[in-house]
């Protein structure tokens, strides 16, 4: 769901000697376009490196940033860090996630109800719906009164217990929606904290099959768990092939990989070696690894005699070394409406 958003800060609000000691300024965010979200009072969608100067200690660090006032009224800037994972065994604001409330952020990235979260500042409670930040693993919370539910999804117009459940944070099941291409769909939709906005529900514990017969009805934001920047959506759901890395296999192995998105079918492609590019162009893309095994191989040839017979079936077999593509966790990844 769409919504027009009015500019919560001004740039001279800003203070931008506190940026430029992040190794930031105000140049570097507009080039990277990411001054409208920070002044319309969002987080980047991007995860900015930054480096804090601490003294004689440098530390860098990603981060996503938002820009929030202090209890002075000055606008400062907000480091949302990297987690390996969501904080859920202490309370959040007062509250004390359940089993359920756990698996619910875990599988969804939304608990999926409204919780009463304590606002220390002003001592009352506040109904409220929770979230994780897909990107840092950082937990959101938003004022249920702030929820603006849509009055139709893809050609589905809710009534009044249907609004009624994503107004509670609840998920909804609907059937018959239209696609961008004119397809009939169902999905789960549900209201996304961190987003603000109804989302996409897409279970991510029914493994990575984007390549395995998986339909959608447009260009997914996410790939086995790994969102795409906006540069690479922009070339991926034009049909472009894109490059992607730190994609993690069931045994937390990273690896890396082309990927292409097929607007006519509805599918996503994967391949290891670039499809665009002959076979020998693509290999030393794959990783350094590779092309530090490819180079060492080279240097082989010219001191022994390689089996030619044991080097075609070492590349035929390369398939059933890679990481199992079907076993792969994949998180839970909503879609924008």
């Amino acid at each position: 769901m769409e919504t027009t958003e009015e500019y919560k800060f001004k740039p001279e609000q800003v203070n931008w000697d506190s940026l430029n000691n992040l190794g930031l300024s105000r140049e570097r965010l507009e080039k990277m376009n990411l001054m409208e979200p920070l002044l319309k009072g969002f987080k980047t969608n991007d995860v900015v490196p930054l480096t804090l100067t601490m003294g004689d200690a440098v530390a860098k660090l990603d981060a996503r940033l938002s820009l929030q006032s202090n209890d002075a009224g000055q606008v400062v800037v907000a480091m949302h860090g990297i987690r390996k994972e969501p904080n859920l065994n202490y309370p959040f604001f007062g509250h004390e996630f359940t089993k359920e409330d756990k698996e619910n952020l875990l599988n969804t990235g939304n608990m999926g109800r409204v919780v009463d979260l304590f606002n220390q500042k002003t001592s009352e409670f506040t109904p409220s719906v929770i979230s994780v930040d897909r990107k840092t693993n950082e937990l959101v919370a938003y004022k249920a009164e702030w929820m603006q539910i849509p009055d139709e999804i893809k050609g589905i117009k809710l009534d009044d217990q249907q609004k009624m459940t994503l107004q509670e944070g609840r998920p909804l099941y609907l059937e018959g929606m239209t696609s961008k291409n004119g397809a009939p769909f169902d999905a789960t939709v549900q209201f996304n904290a961190d987003k603000r906005y109804v989302e996409f529900i897409f279970d991510r514990n029914q493994g990575q099959n984007q390549s395995q017969g998986k339909t959608y009805d447009e260009a997914p934001r996410e790939f086995r768990g790994k969102e795409l920047t906006e540069e690479q959506y922009s070339k991926f759901r034009e049909g472009m092939t894109v490059y992607i890395t730190g994609l993690t296999d069931k045994n937390e192995k990273e690896y890396q990989g082309y990927i292409t998105y097929n607007s006519e079918s509805g599918k996503v492609g994967f391949s290891f070696n670039n499809p665009s590019k002959s076979k020998e162009q693509a290999l030393p893309e794959v990783s350094s690894q590779t092309s530090q095994t490819t180079a060492a191989g080279k240097m082989s040839e010219s001191g022994n005699t390689v089996n030619k017979v044991d080097r075609k079936e070492k590349k035929e077999n390369l398939a059933d070394k890679q990481p199992n593509m079907e076993g792969v966790p994949t998180k839970k990844r909503g879609r924008k409406i």
